[in-house]
């Protein structure tokens, strides 16, 4: 098997807790070095790296094939196009960039330098999600007319050292969770035709939105999508309605919260989730109607390495490309504008 040695830009929640843990538990893969200005940090958790003190540094570095990078968003694109220039292949933490035309730029990029260019979707790889795909696949539901997903959270001090939470582009909850909710309702129903947007800053002394709604128009459905600082007791994920019945989800996948306590991928259970906390489903079949509880699929975000060395090693399709990234950016800019102007922006 081919070995592809990564560089990882960055040192920070989401390389800790994701890249870095990830990467390590894909065959094939190899964390050699790491661009961080807090070289201690990294040799606690990555001995066997090497601490660079730059991006550019890491760059020089020959032997490595594959830049991730797990920045604040709006050094993403200045990062990422370096790093094709470099002649590396390259992996974008969510959400790609600030702006279409920055993605679009990318994309041009790696066709012409012939490089792999991926975005760390991950929550694609959720165990609720996978469910619910498997569950459309079927056809069980019918003909999906109606799909509501929430990202609810109760944080209600504002974090002012946190970047996310600074008046930044590409700061706040429609560039951080609004992205994951976008993407994921387009791997199901493709672009929208419409959105309609509000968004809000809730909690006392905030700086960047913290809460929003989405309405993502189709020809023959509506999806709604939702997120919020200030919800002490959720209601579901996910209810989606078809013409022949409905699925309703409770809870979150529990792999973030396993990686920021240390957990191991390929633990004993690992992705997997209560019976409590298994969706509820109701269906029509002719005459019948049947009713009851579907067991999720146990996640599996190590899915999104171990396609991106397939890709690299094997000129396989990346899992998440850079195409369908930009789309999803194409989403947040119609959101924005929605938000601004109070009406509904046509993307069709």
């Amino acid at each position: 098997m081919r070995v592809v040695n990564v560089g990882l830009v960055g040192y920070g929640l989401a390389a800790k807790v994701f890249h870095a843990p990830l990467i390590g538990a894909v065959e094939g893969l190899r964390l050699t070095h790491v661009a961080s200005s807090d070289a201690a940090k990294v040799q606690r958790d990555l001995p066997q790296a090497q601490v660079v003190a730059s991006a550019q540094a890491l760059l020089a570095v020959p032997e490595i094939d594959l830049i991730v990078v797990a920045t604040p968003n709006q050094s993403h694109f200045a990062l990422a196009q370096q790093a094709l220039l470099a002649g590396k292949h390259v992996v974008v933490d969510k959400p790609f960039v600030i702006h279409v035309a920055e993605g679009e730029e990318l994309a041009r990029l790696a066709a012409a330098r012939g490089k792999v260019l991926s975005v760390f979707h991950n929550r694609r790889w959720d165990n609720d999600f996978l469910t619910l795909r498997e569950i459309l696949r079927s056809g069980l539901l019918g003909v999906v007319h109606s799909y509501e997903a929430h990202f609810d959270r109760f944080r209600p001090q504002v974090r002012e050292e946190r970047w996310r939470e600074q008046d930044l582009p590409g700061a706040g909850a429609l560039y951080d969770l609004g992205s994951h909710l976008i993407d994921q309702a387009l791997c199901l129903f493709g672009r929208p035709q419409t959105v309609w947007a509000q968004t809000a800053v809730q909690r006392p002394g905030g700086k960047s939105v913290d809460c929003f709604r989405l309405v993502l128009g189709y020809r023959d459905r509506t999806a709604v999508l939702r997120a919020a600082s200030l919800v002490r007791n959720p209601g579901p994920r996910y209810q989606v309605h078809g013409t022949c019945g409905s699925f309703i989800k409770h809870g979150l996948d529990p792999q973030e919260d396993a990686l920021r306590c240390g957990a191991r991928l390929g633990d004993p259970g690992w992705g997997q989730e209560a019976a409590a906390l298994f969706g509820e489903i109701a269906f029509d079949s002719g005459a019948l109607r049947i009713s009851g509880r579907v067991e999720t699929l146990p996640g599996r975000y190590q899915a999104y390495y171990a396609e991106l060395h397939a890709a690299i090693a094997e000129g396989k399709a990346p899992p998440v490309s850079a195409r369908e990234a930009i789309d999803v950016i194409r989403v947040i800019e119609a959101a924005t504008k929605s938000a601004a102007m109070g009406t509904t922006v046509d993307l069709a």
